[in-house]
């Protein structure tokens, strides 16, 4: 069952979990780990670290292959500097 949200507009019947990698169609096929639901909107974070931004559901996808590969790298990455400490 879908509920309104405003005009014409209808909650997916789909929400992630929690961590879920996600990619956002409407930034430029940005991933992004997802981090709930803000209004109408679903908050993603870069795998990076860095500000979350808020996404429209329906123009979020789930990753192919190559962008999970890709995303998971960057953040063993971004894991492996933070103990060097550079």
């Amino acid at each position: 069952m879908s509920v309104q949200n405003g005009p014409n507009r209808q909650e997916p019947s789909y929400v992630p979990a929690l961590g879920t990698l996600m990619v956002d169609t409407g930034h430029g096929n940005q991933v992004g780990e997802f981090r709930g639901i803000a209004g109408p909107y679903w908050s993603l974070r870069p795998v990076s670290g860095g500000a979350e931004w808020e996404a429209v559901p329906e123009q979020v996808r789930t990753p192919t292959r190559v962008e999970l590969l890709t995303a998971e790298i960057a953040r063993i990455n971004v894991r492996s500097r933070r103990r060097l400490g550079s």
